[in-house]
């Protein structure tokens, strides 16, 4: 499913907003907008299937609002240009990410140093916590 997304340019369904940005460039943040927002309606994309419009919907959540787009802002540089730039290259690898195939993990079974470390440690916190204890005399 990877390969099939690589290979599809989104760009014409991509939309882009500039504001004001904060950070470095001193009187020029104040006056010119350089921030760029990058916003893709999931849901209504024609170049995706609904299985993987649900995928990204799934992966993607905390990137997604309430109407259904995709959010992405960049505002790492003083020029619009890049910041935008920026934005398109979060937006490509977020979609690289997505659709990556999840490894299955392989079970290992524990190495006999580190059970023995294991077995060790436990043997000296039970020491330390019995001689914590008030002595037994007897009675």
């Amino acid at each position: 499913m990877q390969d099939k997304i690589k290979n599809r340019f989104f760009d014409s369904e991509l939309q882009f907003r500039f504001s004001r940005s904060s950070g470095p460039g001193g009187q020029h943040v104040n006056k010119t907008s350089t921030r760029a927002e990058l916003r893709w309606d999931v849901l209504n994309s024609e170049l995706l299937t609904e299985d993987e419009q649900a995928k990204i919907m799934e992966k993607l959540v905390s990137w997604i609002n309430r109407d259904g787009e995709l959010l992405i802002s960049a505002q790492e540089s003083r020029s619009q240009a890049d910041n935008k730039e920026t934005a398109r290259n979060k937006f490509y690898s977020l979609l690289k990410d997505c659709f990556r195939p999840v490894k299955k993990r392989v079970k290992t079974k524990p190495t006999a140093a580190s059970q023995t470390k294991r077995l060790y440690e436990k043997k000296k916190l039970s020491q330390r916590k019995s001689d914590r204890r008030k002595p037994d005399l007897g009675e």
